[in-house]
């Protein structure tokens, strides 16, 4: 059975969310005591990481953020540079050419135009196709392997460079009610997030692929990162208007491209998420086979919790767009994997959580638990 926040619209389907005796989800509850927070000693305690991470870098950069162009990474870099007064290295882990946007990298782009030094890193795109494909026959997701690489890569410059202050983001176990984690500031225990279980991507590998080869997709080890003196920091848990809506109208004020799609191309109302890449738009539309809700049911909830829209106008979004993906990217996706479509749909229905959904008689599907 699903249960839905009885003040947004996200499910009990949401791997590690919890709800209180009123049926209200994790981060609506934390949402509420935003307000109740000190933020001027948040901002004080801030402006101590940052001294510290001036202090204990050797070199000339005070911090790095890993950034792929989009909105988040685009505030992040701005904060760090223009409120906080430190030097950010920013460092980008690439996409294989057949997954980078064009507007991802006009993105990426962007950022050296808004006077930023960047790093580049591009793990090999043989290593990175073979390991999104198991992912994808193994989870009916492709993006466990992905987003080792794209969290692990920070780290290892950051031990490299000798630079250990990390800043990430948003704080997913208080912004979505994620699984694991911790939910304050401290990042160092990230890894042990959902997806990234650990960090280690060795059951991809398969006798085909060495640890060697795979260095970018694998997160440091907590000795190394003890030895690194690593300190990773989510800084949107210390700014009160870090979100989705506040960090697009930054970016875009300060150079973002945004996407011209159409909801029902994308299962998603906004135009400025996950601009880097097209295969996003398949792995949401298999979360919502898995887990019975997409990307939408996370932009509505995140706006009631942002007094921007009404529970009921919410609703009706996640009915007419949640899990919608045009057969262009799913397209997309087959050719880069070199999957017949036939193979791909048997693979993605085969993961479908036959708990929440149920078949029609005209062989189509739908939700068991209706969301009103």
């Amino acid at each position: 059975m699903i249960q839905y926040c009885n003040k947004c619209v996200t499910p009990s389907s949401r791997p590690g969310l919890s709800f209180n005796q009123d049926g209200i989800c994790l981060p609506c509850i934390i949402s509420v005591e935003k307000d109740k927070i000190d933020w001027g000693s948040r901002r004080k305690e801030l402006n101590e990481i940052a001294l510290w991470g001036k202090d204990n870098s050797d070199s000339n950069f005070d911090c790095i953020i890993g950034v792929s162009g989009g909105k988040d990474s685009t505030r992040q870099a701005l904060l760090a540079r223009d409120d906080l007064g430190i030097n950010p290295l920013l460092v980008s882990c690439t996409y294989p050419p057949e997954g980078q946007s064009e507007i991802g990298a006009q993105n990426l782009a962007n950022l050296t135009n808004l006077g930023f030094t960047t790093i580049s890193v591009g793990p090999s795109p043989k290593i990175w196709k073979t390991m999104m494909k198991r992912s994808f026959i193994k989870y009916g997701s492709y993006g466990k392997p992905t987003e080792m690489a794209l969290y692990a890569t920070t780290p290892r410059v950051a031990i490299a460079y000798r630079i250990p202050l990390i800043f990430l983001g948003e704080n997913n176990v208080l912004t979505y009610g994620d699984v694991g984690g911790s939910t304050t500031g401290d990042g160092n225990r990230m890894k042990y997030n959902n997806t990234l279980s650990g960090g280690n991507p060795s059951e991809f590998f398969k006798n085909t692929i060495q640890k060697s080869q795979a260095i970018w997709h694998s997160y440091p080890s907590d000795k190394e990162m003890e030895l690194g003196n690593l300190r990773i920091v989510y800084l949107g848990y210390y700014y009160k208007d870090f979100n989705n809506k506040i960090n697009a109208e930054v970016a875009i004020e300060n150079g973002l491209h945004v996407r011209n799609s159409k909801p029902e191309e994308i299962g998603a109302i906004n135009n400025f998420d996950a601009l880097e890449n097209d295969f996003v738009h398949v792995n949401q539309m298999l979360k919502y086979f898995k887990f019975g809700f997409g990307k939408t049911t996370d932009e509505v909830s995140e706006l009631i919790r942002l007094g921007e829209m009404e529970r009921d106008e919410a609703v009706e979004l996640v009915k007419k767009y949640d899990g919608k993906c045009s057969t262009i990217y799913i397209k997309k996706f087959c050719e880069y994997l070199e999957f017949s479509e036939d193979e791909f749909w048997d693979v993605a229905n085969s993961f479908r959580n036959k708990n929440i959904w149920q078949k029609k008689y005209n062989g189509s599907w739908e939700l068991k638990y209706k969301l009103v």
